[in-house]
């Protein structure tokens, strides 16, 4: 039957060639990206350039036979291939057999078009053609990589792209791209380490920054550490002066207690809505813009102590309490109280207390702020794993069961105990410790996280040494599936540990129990070196907890219209080639977002992603790629039901000679073709991914053949 087909397909597509198609329609009312018609029909001559690849492509497929066929194919001009399309001399080749052969259009068939597009694009503008004359086959990453032990396979399946790709190629248009003014300013959403380094980065540019944090103070998670590894500096005395610094810094607007409510617009023209929420207490600043000179907060803190609500201390992990009206910790910035309206009762003791300074407004309202920026950058960090859904460890059960963020602040000199590491249960100095490490990562379970949160290994070798500088004669446990300490000097630090006297037993953790007695902690599993089963007591177990996505990512993702992984962090648009970009242009990543990273790699990603942003607001105005719909408006019965389909908000129905007609914002169209799929009358022109374009590749496809 199949065989049949094809034959049927082969008659077809000789009647096809007696007939060629025309050239695509260009609608009325469109492009200023179409090339103007010259009133002679222009002759299709494509060019079909095929890459080896070294043996990527090669090493799978017959290329000469590929070629051969490629000639046979309706409106090919030229057929050549090259060992690296991509490289200098192969894209010689291509300008070269343009100019020889006046060719119209060129398909390059070679790997994705996210990797090599953009080359072979200026390859065919340099060649004399439109760049989006140009067309890609696939034949690497869909064909030959997949179908690497079938050559017939792989090489008909070539045939069979290519086919396609000519098939669009002959009838490609001139567009052209059109610049938008870029404002000159950039936003930050997230100020730990990433968004405070992006921050600094931009503003040294001079550029004008706005950094929101939803938190009253910035500094994020590396706040709550007591010491970094591989070198144990103090957490606090290496970002104390960060955050001053952004506090300090001209060329940023410091918005925190604040988060995004809405974004419009596009690179260049981002309109976003910020929601400062009610903070119930003036800064020094703001009460001097009303009038109050004098007035306002200056962190003396006299409103706290009479405050009768008791609360847990969020950043002390609800080990130490607070106050309705509270700071989290001595080196917030800015040093400005908040008071917690969902636990306030109002009874004005604070106010009273503030005296003339009058900072307290206890019916403050949230405030909705709307700023304009060329560029953003998402740098909103990360959550820990709940690491009490894996009830087998005791999490939450036992009282000497803490989470690594808990040890954090337990041994932290400004922490809840003041750096004394106690038991939980009865405040006694614990003499063997436990640390269990991946807590919640690798794990396919269905109740963990199957990656690697990256950072858990080096964190738990340093709590090992803190131990040891803190308690005389203490014994650590580490509980491994494998120890991986893959930066600079972390392997080093990983030798220190063992000949400090830490004790590594490789075994998934199977349980945990607790002696009701004595409260001392069972830990069972299977030492994997020794080949035996293991029951340790200890006093204190820590659990080195995975990490996760916040819990308003996906919120925010949507927000911006930035791409998720399967794991919920943000995705970048190419891990490789644009690993600090998205696919939505002019919004980037930084830091722990977009999967785990330890800090030297989270500043480094928020310098690159400074970096990134700046380029566009530098350059005063940005080339958007012209595949954005058009509106025939000869064919729009003006129905407006793409407009609520558009996900970018880019149509909307105007009044034009006395009917609605829809009208795309060019610049907010990224070109997804939902509109012109849905559109009943066909009213809608998609530039480069047009219905005829679309229909021949179909074509091409089920009617190719054997010719």
């Amino acid at each position: 039957m199949m065989a049949e087909k094809k034959k049927a397909g082969s008659k077809k597509m000789e009647a096809k060639k007696e007939t060629p198609k025309q050239a695509a329609p260009v609608p009325k009312k469109a492009p200023a990206t179409a090339a103007p018609a010259s009133g002679k029909k222009e002759q299709t001559r494509i060019g079909v350039f095929i890459c080896h690849c070294g043996t990527n492509i090669a090493g799978s497929m017959n290329i000469e036979a590929v070629q051969e066929y490629a000639k046979t194919i309706p409106n090919v001009g030229y057929v050549d291939n090259y060992k690296y399309m991509c490289s200098m001399p192969g894209q010689a080749v291509i300008n070269k057999a343009i100019k020889d052969n006046k060719l119209t259009g060129v398909v390059v068939a070679a790997c994705s078009p996210r990797l090599h597009e953009p080359t072979f694009r200026t390859a065919t503008k340099e060649g004399g053609l439109n760049p989006f004359r140009f067309e890609m086959a696939n034949i690497r990453e869909q064909n030959s990589w997949v179908h690497m032990h079938d050559q017939e396979g792989s090489t008909e399946k070539a045939k069979d792209a290519i086919r396609i790709a000519v098939a669009k190629a002959s009838l490609l248009q001139d567009l052209f791209p059109k610049a938008v003014p870029v404002e000159h300013a950039a936003m930050v959403v997230g100020a730990g380490v990433a968004g405070m380094q992006a921050a600094l980065d931009l503003a040294a540019a001079g550029i004008k920054t706005y950094l929101i944090e939803s938190q009253p103070s910035i500094g994020g998670r590396m706040s709550q550490l007591d010491k970094t590894f591989p070198t144990l500096d103090c957490s606090q005395c290496i970002l104390t002066p960060k955050m001053v610094d952004v506090g300090r810094a001209a060329n940023i607007e410091l918005m925190t207690y604040s988060e995004v409510d809405a974004v419009e617009g596009y690179i260049g023209n981002f309109d976003v809505t910020i929601r400062k929420k009610a903070r119930g207490v003036l800064s020094m600043p703001e009460a001097e813009a009303k009038g109050m000179v004098g007035g306002g907060c200056n962190g003396c803190g006299d409103c706290e102590a009479p405050c009768p609500v008791i609360k847990p201390n969020e950043f002390e992990v609800g080990m130490k309490p607070r106050k309705a009206i509270y700071i989290s910790h001595p080196q917030v910035v800015p040093l400005l109280y908040t008071i917690d309206f969902d636990s306030c009762i109002k009874c004005g003791l604070c106010v009273t207390a503030c005296g003339e300074k009058k900072a307290i407004d206890l019916e403050a309202k949230d405030e909705f702020v709307k700023v304009k920026v060329g560029t953003a950058i998402l740098a909103t960090g990360y959550d820990m794993f709940p690491v009490e859904k894996k009830t087998e460890w005791g999490y939450k059960k036992f009282e000497n069961v803490i989470s690594s963020l808990e040890f954090e602040r337990l041994i932290c000199a400004s922490g809840p105990t003041s750096g004394h590491i106690i038991r939980p249960s009865d405040g006694e100095t614990p003499k063997r410790v436990a640390f269990v490490l991946c807590a919640g990562s690798r794990d396919n379970t269905g109740n963990g996280k199957p990656y690697c949160s990256r950072f858990c290994c080096m964190y738990s070798l340093k709590h090992a040494h803190q131990i040891y500088e803190k308690i005389p004669g203490v014994q650590s446990y580490l509980f491994y599936m494998d120890i991986r300490s893959f930066g600079k000097m972390y392997e080093e630090f990983y030798y220190r540990i063992q000949d400090e006297g830490a004790k590594f037993i490789r075994g998934r953790v199977a349980n945990i129990l607790e002696d009701p007695a004595t409260k001392n902690l069972h830990v069972y599993t299977d030492d994997t070196l020794l080949n035996r089963p293991v029951d340790m007591e200890v006093d204190l177990v820590v659990l080195a907890a995975a990490v996760q996505p916040k819990e308003d990512t996906d919120r925010t993702r949507k927000l911006f219209g930035v791409s998720c992984s399967m794991d919920g962090w943000l995705l970048e648009a190419h891990p490789k080639l644009n690993p600090c970009g998205t696919t939505t242009a002019g919004v980037f990543l930084a830091g722990v977002c977009q999967g785990p990273k330890d800090i030297p790699d989270t500043v480094a990603s928020a310098e690159g992603a400074a970096s990134a942003a700046s380029i566009p607001i530098h350059m005063g105005e940005v080339e958007l790629e012209p595949y954005f719909a058009t509106c025939i408006e000869e064919k729009c019965a003006g129905c407006g039901m793409c407009v609520n389909l558009c996900p970018y908000s880019a149509l909307a129905l105007v009044e034009k000679e006395g009917r609605q007609v829809m009208e795309v914002t060019e610049a907010k169209c990224k070109g997804c073709g939902t509109c012109g799929g849905f559109c009943p009358g066909g009213a809608i022109w998609m530039n480069h991914f047009a219905t005829p374009q679309i229909v021949a590749q179909i074509d091409a496809f089920l009617l190719g053949g054997e010719q």
